[in-house]
């Protein structure tokens, strides 16, 4: 454990602190004092036992963790719409990926954590409260070296007066993904079709139907098709082995989650037409068989 990790404080009851180690730091809460130096002696995985008496787990956090730390005045996107949105959009090490708006940062911070060191995360926000705020929670994680923070209004599209073409820090120009977490996201289609290269993933996150219903509309005339729609309910259980059951309460409608993909180039075209039926070329019975049954399904 050195200087400015993060580490997972967690109490009896539950309670999580996200902290950065600092050797000579004291945290107060309501089950005692907890002394940074016997954290760091006690080392993640251990526990450590507050002035009172109380015992807390010290953890590595996760994505997860951290997600759910962030600081927030707007709502967060949760884990579950995250997760799948994430595989939906192919983040992983290397890939440039294209966000609006920022909002608390939640969504921004785990694309930033998947991207990796060699990857580059490009966000937009117009509100300048939600601006300052992504940006302190980036700052909190260590994350902020990997994503290009611009305020700016994408009505005028993805290229902010900070724009220097080529440069990877500030031309999005090319980008393998794009999501759009906006009131009006069928406003952006054209523009979002310009910035991203030809048959990336593209998500939308919308709170209501009649907001899909729009948004399908435009699609039906936009470059984008192999649209998705769908939400995402997570029920937990009561882990007690002789009452499993239900918990009392759930995380159901969070969000509706849209996905689409750039239709990419027009499809190529052979200079020299083939022949009909290519000379000596005789069908083969398996392959028809198989042709058979998909178009029955």
């Amino acid at each position: 454990m050195k200087q400015g990790d993060l580490i997972l404080l967690v109490s009896p009851k539950g309670k999580r602190y996200l902290k950065r180690f600092t050797p000579d730091m004291i945290l107060h809460t309501q089950e005692g004092m907890i002394r940074f130096s016997d954290v760091e002696a006690a080392g993640c995985g251990g526990a450590v036992t507050t002035h009172l008496g109380h015992q807390f787990r010290i953890l590595r956090p996760s994505t997860y963790d951290l997600v759910k730390g962030v600081k927030r005045s707007t709502q967060i996107m949760y884990p579950k719409e995250i997760g799948y949105v994430l595989l939906k959009l192919g983040i992983g090490p290397g890939v440039r990926v294209i966000e609006a708006g920022s909002g608390s940062g939640g969504l921004t911070l785990a694309l930033a954590w998947l991207v990796g060191e060699t990857g580059r995360v490009y966000t937009f926000e117009r509100r300048p409260e939600f601006y300052e705020l992504s940006g302190e929670n980036l700052e909190a994680v260590g994350l902020s070296d990997r994503v290009s923070r611009f305020r700016h209004d994408i009505s005028t599209g993805f290229y902010p007066e900070s724009h220097i073409p080529g440069n990877p820090l500030t031309d999005p120009s090319g980008a393998d993904a794009l999501f759009l977490d906006v009131r009006t996201p069928w406003d952006y289609l054209d523009a979002a079709a310009e910035v991203v290269c030809p048959g990336a993933p593209v998500g939308f996150l919308l709170p209501t139907t009649n907001q899909i219903s729009d948004l399908l509309r435009a699609l039906e005339h936009s470059p984008f098709d192999d649209v998705e729609v769908l939400e995402i309910l997570v029920r937990h259980y009561k882990p007690v082995p002789d009452r499993l059951r239900p918990e009392d309460r759930m995380v159901a409608h969070t969000g509706f989650l849209v996905f689409a993909r750039h239709g990419g180039r027009e499809a190529y075209k052979r200079p020299q037409p083939l022949p009909a039926v290519p000379e000596g070329w005789t069908p083969d019975p398996q392959d028809a068989a198989t042709t058979e049954t998909v178009a029955d399904d």
